[in-house]
């Protein structure tokens, strides 16, 4: 009896072992499993997001690039300038293509301001003809005409007896549509055409502040295709994309993939910005003056010094000049509105044209 309960305990030991055994090979084949399970539902989860991001992606870029649903500042109301203390001003719309409504400011200069007080839309564009220099200043990213240092602008150049014109881009500020470097090229040609319509043989000088620069150099290049252009351009805090990729919807290899293409199509050329300011200026011939803060956050000084380089080569020293300002002034981005000595370089610069 006792050797039977013997021999019993060691198959029950023998039992027990290969049960031990196996419970710890399927412990470790589990995890491998199961990463294997949780790696080919990422991988599936990836394959279906990423065509339905990119039907929204360049929405994101787009946006990310002007970042133009920022509406700052807040709580203002843009159909009305005299509440930013732009008196001699009226806000308009303007139809620069089907569907497309740009809201565009126009101040008179400073010593109309009495004279332009209760005035209607055809007063103000029958003035665009007393032979005062007009302006079209192509604001930058983010924000609206009412940004302070853009009506900052528009009151410097008011002071000097000059016509400004403010235009929002379509899908800023109040005007409608969405932005892409097409559209904003169309709209700021649209306008100058608008305003060389009625300005009789008054200067008109576009200036380009940052994304404005860009603006600026591709209309003039869409100018001079056409046997025209600008009697002056300014460009301020100027940016320039030579030698980077342009800004499109991401690739994704896998598109490669027989088939994928027709459902899944890559964005189309609407969604591209470029802005090739260098290519530009190589080919324009009209008098430059490019404005630019040592101490620019966004923009280094150095882009501005080649920038200026490749318009003088194209041109000459004495058609294009390069202003900077000192560091030391804070001036940042934004900020040189407000240099004293500012409305004096503007005044060289018109009386040069």
């Amino acid at each position: 009896m006792t050797r039977r309960r013997i021999v019993k305990q060691e198959g029950s030991s023998s039992a027990a072992s290969r049960i031990q055994r196996s419970a710890r090979v399927q412990k470790e084949k589990t995890p491998s499993r199961w990463w294997l399970k949780r790696g080919l539902l990422v991988l599936f989860v990836i394959v279906m997001l990423v065509p339905c991001l990119q039907r929204t992606l360049p929405g994101l870029i787009q946006h990310l690039v002007f970042t133009h649903r920022i509406r700052v500042p807040f709580f203002v109301d843009l159909s009305r300038p005299s509440d930013l203390s732009l008196n001699h001003t009226i806000n308009m719309y303007l139809t620069s293509e089907e569907a497309i409504s740009l809201g565009v400011w126009h101040t008179v200069p400073e010593s109309q301001w009495k004279e332009a007080q209760g005035k209607d839309l055809a007063w103000y564009q029958k003035t665009l003809r007393d032979g005062s220099p007009v302006f079209i200043y192509l604001h930058g990213d983010t924000g609206t005409r009412a940004e302070t240092h853009r009506v900052g602008v528009a009151k410097v150049l008011s002071a000097l007896g000059y016509h400004v014109l403010v235009p929002d881009y379509r899908g800023f500020g109040d005007s409608t549509g969405e932005p892409t470097e097409a559209g904003l090229t169309t709209d700021a040609l649209y306008l100058y055409n608008w305003v060389k319509a009625r300005s009789g043989n008054s200067l008109v000088v576009i200036w380009g502040h940052s994304l404005g620069s860009g603006v600026a150099t591709n209309t003039a290049v869409k100018l001079l295709e056409k046997g025209e252009g600008f009697d002056g351009v300014i460009l301020e805090g100027a940016f320039n994309s030579a030698g980077k990729e342009p800004v499109k919807g991401f690739r994704w290899y896998y598109w490669r993939v027989p088939g994928l293409g027709y459902f899944f199509p890559e964005p189309g050329a609407e969604n591209l910005m470029v802005f090739p300011s260098e290519k530009n200026l190589k080919r324009m011939r009209c008098p430059l003056l490019f404005l630019h803060a040592e101490d620019d956050h966004l923009v280094p000084i150095q882009v501005a010094q080649q920038m200026y380089e490749v318009a003088a080569s194209a041109q000459n020293a004495e058609r294009v000049k390069l202003v900077s300002f000192d560091g030391s002034r804070g001036y940042l981005h934004n900020g040189l509105y407000r240099d004293p000595l500012l409305p004096d370089i503007l005044q060289e610069f018109v009386l040069s044209l």
